[in-house]
């Protein structure tokens, strides 16, 4: 793999939520601070489906996923995307983050769980979970 390789897989964010004014937004954020969307998907099922057809890994570097979703949670998408690619970077993006949903997501191995609140972070919250060089 180029060096020019390397640096556009790591830049590459698979996003993923029900609100397609949340799609946006998040796509926004994550290209202005230099990321690059490689696909979406709107509930649980289709994100599994896409995230299939986007691997085998490091592609996407980062699966931002919402939790509370159409037909499969954030946390039930993540336990089977992580069950398949153990060391898939997935930030849990949810206007609903307690301790349990916190605690769980930290328990089926999701790097950083981030309220929706802290859109504008997206591209600063990506960038300290991906490996530095």
């Amino acid at each position: 793999m180029t060096v020019t390789e390397q640096v556009a897989t790591a830049q590459s964010v698979f996003v993923v939520d029900d609100e397609p004014e949340m799609r946006l937004l998040a796509r926004v954020f994550l290209e202005r601070g230099g990321f690059k969307v490689v696909d979406e998907a709107e509930d649980g099922p289709q994100a599994l489906e896409r995230f299939s057809d986007l691997n085998p890994p490091p592609v996407p570097a980062v699966v931002l996923l919402d939790n509370r979703m159409p037909g499969l949670t954030g946390l039930e998408v993540a336990e089977q995307m992580l069950s398949q690619h153990p060391t898939q970077l997935i930030v849990l993006f949810s206007a609903h983050l307690d301790d349990a949903v916190r605690e769980k997501a930290s328990s089926i191995g999701i790097a950083a769980c981030a309220s929706k609140m802290q859109a504008s972070r997206l591209p600063e919250i990506i960038r300290n979970l991906l490996p530095q060089g």
